[in-house]
């Protein structure tokens, strides 16, 4: 079962989603109010196991409409993917994969976890 874990930051507030055993496998942008992180996670949770999976690691890649998990390679040749909610919005990032297979795991991990996940849990300070 996945846990939704809000913390504090310099500047607000923000959420992880971590799987069953302990990791991280989603981050959300910072918010401003704990109101409106779990309107985050909310989000996440009414839009993960929905959305298709838009691999832009391919040459014409075909586009998905949103909500959709974008998998992409950034600057220093990680697969990584971003979750993106019906309104285009990122609602969460996962972190940089040496293979787009684990990518692909993460995920599926996400799909699992995300509506199963507690929605209270708070970071100890």
């Amino acid at each position: 079962m996945g846990e939704y874990v809000i913390r504090e930051t310099k500047s607000g507030v923000k959420f992880d989603l971590k799987a069953s055993n302990g990791e991280v496998i989603l981050t959300s942008e910072v918010y401003s109010s704990v109101r409106s992180c779990r309107s985050g996670i909310a989000s996440v949770m009414r839009n993960a196991p929905i959305a298709a999976t838009e691999d832009q690691t391919v040459e014409d890649y075909e586009r998905q409409k949103c909500p959709k998990f974008e998998v992409y390679t950034d600057k220093a040749g990680e697969t990584r993917f971003r979750l993106k909610a019906k309104n285009g919005q990122i609602i969460g990032t996962g972190e940089g994969y040496a293979k787009k297979a684990s990518c692909i795991k993460g995920i599926a991990s996400i799909r699992k976890n995300a509506v199963s996940g507690n929605r209270d849990t708070r970071a100890p300070r």
